[in-house]
């Protein structure tokens, strides 16, 4: 990769600018380690309020010591091992792999836990961190402490860590996948051999969780429906959902589903085959936590 020329830091605009693409994204967070203090010291970035937005950011840069002046720590195996070498507070961090190559600078409202889930993730290039912890840290404070970092890298290296390159998305965390909604026929145009209700009954006596809904559980098209999803993805249940409004493959289905379940309205949640309510009931559930003992059984 050619060398990278950046100004010195935070002199003018440009050199702002340079650093656009290779922002930070979030780093995952655990609420496993947020009861642990760290029981090492590491290099702090301290402010000393009132001052004003400019003069805050130049001092923060200021008092940022050297990405190359930090010790590194060997990444450990465990949990434990993690809450007892990192800490739990916002800072900055650098991770290299096994030959000593930085291969990210990140930064994180809990430290501990952005490195278990980047040892999780990618075990292989997690082999030691530098860590410094940034505090009163605001959104400003952590930016401006990865700037400093990332800009002696560059400096020293001519290029990017790759983990920090536009485009990588080795060491964020994505979210997962929705399942594609359950369609009943294949299609309004084509004679089904077995009765709606049929298929409906095979349905959700099959799976262990059904929500009829109003849309897409990706796009839910009213306010209960959403509601719905929101609890089951909170309940972490694996559970199937059929639009009742795909007048293209569910046609028909409103009609025939209230007639089933002898329940006028929608959205519909069946738990083993047997219908637990709407949305009012299911949030009422929840509430009272009676809903994840009922998914367990």
């Amino acid at each position: 990769m050619a060398a990278i020329n950046v100004s010195p830091l935070f002199t003018s605009s440009s050199s702002l600018r340079t650093f656009s693409s290779y922002a930070p994204q979030n780093t995952p967070t655990l609420s496993l380690y947020s009861r642990f203090a760290p029981s090492l010291s590491f290099p702090s970035f301290s402010l000393r309020p009132p001052i004003s937005t400019k003069t805050r950011s130049l001092i923060i840069a200021s008092a940022v010591k050297n990405l190359s002046e930090v010790e590194p720590i060997p990444v450990p195996a465990t949990p434990e091992e993690f809450a007892a070498k990192f800490p739990s507070d916002a800072g900055v961090y650098a991770v290299f792999d096994q030959n000593d190559e930085l291969q990210f600078i990140g930064i994180s409202r809990n430290i501990a836990s952005s490195l278990f889930s980047h040892k999780t993730s990618v075990p292989e290039l997690c082999c030691s961190v530098k860590v410094g912890v940034v505090n009163e840290a605001d959104r400003t404070a952590l930016t401006q402490a990865w700037k400093s970092w990332m800009e002696e890298h560059i400096e020293a290296t001519g290029k990017v860590p790759p983990g920090n390159e536009s485009g990588n998305t080795t060491w964020v965390r994505q979210p997962p996948k929705k399942k594609a909604d359950l369609r009943l026929t294949p299609g309004r145009h084509v004679q089904l051999t077995v009765p709606l209700e049929e298929l409906i009954d095979k349905l959700v006596k099959q799976n262990k969780v059904v929500a009829f809904i109003k849309g897409s559980r990706s796009a839910p098209m009213c306010g209960f429906s959403q509601r719905v999803i929101a609890i089951l993805e909170n309940q972490g249940v694996d559970y199937e959902s059929v639009d009742v409004l795909d007048e293209e493959y569910n046609c028909g289905l409103r009609e025939t589903l209230k007639q089933y379940s002898n329940w006028p309205t929608f959205p519909q949640v069946f738990v083993n085959g047997e219908l637990v309510g709407g949305c009012d009931i299911l949030t009422s559930m929840y509430e009272k936590g009676e809903l994840a003992g009922l998914l367990k059984n």
